[in-house]
């Protein structure tokens, strides 16, 4: 009998089902995503090297040289115009010449002989010297009116002298007499430096000890400061003027060579009654001078004698800002201009300086006053000298008369100036 077997058959694989092919569609390539990742750089890589060949017809992508060229050279003609330009401008500042004549010159520096540097040294400072100061004529009728003011005043005894500079015409009332200076003897002290510094024996700037023996009473502030303390000259000679500085002026005084220098230097200068003979303040009244020496002294630096033209402007400088201005600046006008320089010593009070009236007329004068004891009585006759002299001058001499105007009708004030001068 056969040999029956079991039905239970093994298992059997899983039988995969098949897509049914459509022959109509095209094929699909199943690529992992690496692979696309490679082709699609190796893509890219393609066109940039497509991208780099160059093209076939260069000739419409480069510029013509023609239109190259062209550039160029407009270029390089703006650059040469703006060189040409700029070279033009530094000529026009600067001067071969002059720097080709200052290199030879300083190719040929040898270094000078003694001689040589003798000569090159700067001349000092000459200004013309002349005793005498020219007058012309005496002014009468200005004499008569001083006198008229002078008997106003019984217990004040006047001394006056005035100049007028564009004439010469000149007045004297007691002025030629010695009076005792106070501190108007500055005047000559300030001269006496600016000749020094314009021989260069001193300097503006030069530093001056205020020693104990300089430092003396009275007027100004100095006396006060510390002792040993170093002042500018300049500054020394302004305080003298400006406060009247008493210290001030001993310094200068001891800085120029001493009293005795300075009576030999005012005797040369025609100064007949001029003299230092006491320490300031002074007030015994022994230092000396007179009207008629201040004014002929002012009047020799008004018109450029014993100093120079520089220090003659500085001199009328410092003069100009005398802050005391009780005596002759009170009888002229408000628009009158006055370097000055008045003294005080109680009994005798003075002010000389040089004025200059709006209307163009300059003349110089000095009065002084002996009176009792600081008795207004004599500032106040000062003021009305000083007052009658300005108006004498400004109107005795008629201004010149345009050819194209009318002569002006004289005052009978002027008529009779004319007929007694």
């Amino acid at each position: 009998m056969p040999r029956r077997t079991s039905r239970i058959a093994s298992p059997q694989p899983k039988k995969t089902a098949r897509r049914r092919v459509n022959h109509n569609e095209k094929p699909v390539n199943i690529v992992s995503q690496r692979e696309k990742n490679s082709k699609i750089a190796l893509s890219r890589n393609q066109n940039t090297t497509q991208s780099r060949k160059p093209s076939p017809n260069p000739s419409k992508r480069s510029p013509n040289l023609l239109v190259r060229l062209f550039l160029y050279v407009l270029r390089i003609a703006i650059m040469g115009v703006g060189i040409g330009a700029i070279a033009g401008t530094t000529l026009t500042i600067i001067n071969p010449q002059d720097i080709l004549a200052a290199y030879i010159k300083a190719s040929q520096l040898v270094k000078p002989s003694p001689e040589e540097a003798k000569e090159e040294k700067p001349e000092k400072v000459t200004p013309k010297s002349s005793v005498s100061v020219p007058v012309s004529k005496e002014l009468t009728a200005l004499k008569e009116k001083i006198q008229k003011v002078d008997a106003q005043y019984p217990n004040v005894q006047p001394q006056a002298w005035f100049i007028d500079l564009d004439n010469g015409a000149y007045v004297t009332y007691n002025g030629t007499q010695p009076v005792p200076a106070a501190s108007t003897i500055k005047i000559p002290v300030l001269v006496a430096f600016f000749q020094e510094v314009d021989k260069g024996n001193m300097h503006l700037d030069q530093m001056l000890p205020m020693t104990k023996d300089v430092m003396v009473s009275g007027s100004g502030d100095m006396q006060y400061m510390q002792e040993n303390k170093k002042f500018p000259a300049i500054e020394v000679a302004r305080k003298m003027i400006v406060i009247s500085d008493n210290t001030a002026t001993e310094m200068l005084v001891k800085e120029i060579g001493g009293k005795e220098v300075l009576n030999q230097r005012f005797k040369e200068w025609g100064m007949k009654h001029t003299e230092i003979n006491n320490i300031l303040p002074d007030l015994e009244g022994t230092n000396k001078t007179s009207p008629e020496d201040l004014s002929k002294l002012l009047a020799r630096i008004e018109r450029g004698d014993l100093i120079s033209s520089r220090s003659r402007d500085r001199l009328i400088d410092i003069m100009e800002g005398t802050r005391t201005r009780t005596l002759l600046p009170q009888g002229l006008e408000k628009q009158a201009n006055i370097a000055h320089k008045t003294g005080d010593i109680g009994t005798i009070i003075g002010d000389a300086g040089i004025i200059d009236i709006p209307t163009g007329k300059r003349y110089i004068g000095a009065v002084f006053a002996e009176r009792a004891y600081n008795d207004v009585a004599g500032r106040h006759l000062i003021q009305d000298i000083s007052r009658t002299v300005y108006q004498h001058f400004k109107y005795y001499q008629p201004r010149p008369v345009p050819k194209t105007a009318k002569k002006p009708v004289e005052s009978q004030e002027q008529l009779t100036e004319q007929s007694n001068n």
